[in-house]
């Protein structure tokens, strides 16, 4: 019995598992070490998370590093067997190494960061985290009106990146182009109406003019783009019922329906103080010609 167990300690495999082992396990102390008494200390959120994942990362490839270094004398045996074996992994695989090739070329590829707004596969959100397979996103949307989070948390594989488009809308350029519709009565003070909305619309949004058009111009001189506004426009057109104004800006992604309650309340209050020279429009039945009534009218006695 002791010959056995003897054996089995001095066993070369046994000491080698025991080697990965203990080397793991001082592998991670170490990093959760420095995640706890270090990272945990910045006070940048985007630069801790980054730096956790990082330090995350490199757990993972100083384990598999102990593992090869450990075991490098026998890995020359196993090469026939993981080549008949790779073709078969890889086919039972696929979606996974998609998805592992997905995560490089979100890394590497500058697809989206964590803290971006981005629509993936149907689905719009805030990128919580980016996994190896999978991309973690606070959906925003669907029941919920407007740009507002629901309270859903949804995993997407990140093989969807090659499958198909990516929007983000937080990416070198974090603004978006807004706009809304005013319907205003015929015979209203139309360019008294016009002057109106520009001039709300540069104090609620004219700050972020100037920022947005040095962000557009850094985007020209990376990419072939044309020159475009980001001061606050109006344009109308007249159709049936109204003359319908359009109030186009720009905004931060994060603030579009704020910005665009702000923007109503105040073109309400301002409209009223016109006194009626502008005046808003709604959907009316005009009669143009009353019928002639034929009444008669008889007498009983």
């Amino acid at each position: 019995m002791e010959d056995q167990l003897l054996k089995i300690l001095y066993d070369p495999t046994v000491g080698k598992l025991a080697t990965i082992l203990i080397g793991i396990i001082i592998i991670w102390l170490i990093i959760k070490a420095i995640q706890r008494n270090f990272i945990s200390k910045l006070k940048d959120s985007n630069q801790r998370y980054k730096t956790k994942k990082t330090f995350t990362f490199a757990g993972y490839l100083f384990t598999i590093i102990l593992i090869a270094v450990v075991f490098s004398n026998k890995l020359s045996g196993f090469t026939i067997a993981l080549g008949v074996a790779g073709a078969g992994i890889a086919f039972a695989l696929q979606e996974v190494i998609a998805s592992f090739a997905g995560w490089l070329a979100i890394l590497f590829g500058g697809f989206y960061k964590t803290g971006d707004r981005v629509q993936l596969g149907g689905i719009k959100g805030d990128v919580m985290d980016i996994g190896v397979l999978r991309t973690t996103v606070m959906e925003i949307g669907q029941w919920v009106d407007g740009d507002l989070y629901n309270g859903r948390i949804v995993l997407i594989a990140n093989s969807f990146v090659f499958k198909e488009p990516v929007f983000n809308y937080s990416g070198d350029f974090p603004f978006l182009w807004d706009e809304i519709k005013i319907p205003i009565q015929y015979g209203s003070d139309y360019q008294l109406a016009k002057n109106l909305f520009i001039d709300i619309a540069k104090k609620i949004v004219g700050d972020l003019t100037n920022l947005s058009q040095e962000k557009w111009n850094s985007l020209q001189k990376e990419f072939l783009l044309e020159n475009a506004q980001t001061e606050p426009m109006v344009t109308l057109i007249a159709n049936d019922n109204w003359v319908e104004f359009t109030l186009r800006y720009v905004v931060h992604f994060r603030k579009r329906r704020l910005t665009k309650s702000d923007l109503f309340t105040q073109i309400l209050t301002e409209v009223e103080k016109t006194n009626g020279k502008v005046k808003f429009a709604s959907a009316t039945f005009h009669l143009v010609e009353v019928p002639d009534l034929k009444v008669n009218i008889s007498k009983k006695i």
